[in-house]
């Protein structure tokens, strides 16, 4: 898709490993989403990672990376390694986690079908994963990728630094909804959406909603 570069209606943000709540919920609110992949890498973000309810608690998935330009490697360039052990931890962490709940049945399939291939481009992954995510929640969205890096300026609605496990949320823009082990835990807000999908299925949506205008008005 083209986007249509009316920074009013535009977001940039990271790419992401099956995005959180905050993430897909910030989607729905512009027109036209810009990932940049002209940044420089950095550690310890979403960008190669999501957060899952457990039996234990939440748990982190970790996608293996490569930076074949070492510092100076750009998010286009990081490639994926260890294929076959990251894979199995993260299909059997994903079953273990929710297997039980409501829709788990309902989309499973979706999300094994994209571990299936052999991917090596950590961004090629997540725009896979991006793509089926939005289409299950029915999300109609103009996705655009950075030709080159943009700074951080006050014309864009700039979310890449914002969502990020070293930047708490604000939590009153999450609802409870029944989880997953929730006879045993507190609620835990904005983990991956998968979480969403895998307990609500189709009020998925209806839940991004809220929080998108809570979002707005935050």
């Amino acid at each position: 898709m083209t986007c249509s570069n009316n920074k009013a209606s535009e977001l940039i943000l990271s790419t992401a490993y099956f995005p959180n709540v905050e993430y897909v919920a910030s989607i729905n609110i512009f027109d036209d989403i810009l990932i940049d992949i002209n940044e420089t890498f950095p550690k310890q973000t979403y960008r190669n990672r999501c957060s899952i309810l457990t039996a234990n608690g939440p748990l982190n998935l970790v996608l293996p990376v490569s930076k074949p330009n070492g510092k100076k490697t750009l998010t286009k360039e990081v490639t994926i390694f260890d294929r076959e052990k990251w894979y199995l931890n993260h299909t059997r962490a994903i079953s273990s986690a929710y297997s039980t709940s409501p829709y788990y049945i309902h989309y499973i399939d979706e999300f094994i079908g994209i571990f299936d291939n052999k991917w090596d481009n950590l961004v090629d992954l997540n725009t896979e994963i991006l793509k089926r995510l939005l289409a299950i929640l029915e999300i109609d969205k103009n996705i655009c990728f950075t030709d080159d890096f943009i700074p951080v300026d006050n014309d864009h609605t700039d979310f890449r630094f914002t969502i990020s496990p070293k930047v708490e949320s604000n939590l009153t823009a999450f609802n409870e909804y029944t989880q997953v082990f929730s006879d045993r835990h507190i609620f835990f807000p904005n983990l991956s959406v998968l979480d969403l999908i895998f307990n609500l299925g189709p009020r998925a949506k209806d839940y991004l909603n809220n929080v998108a205008d809570k979002i707005l008005n935050s």
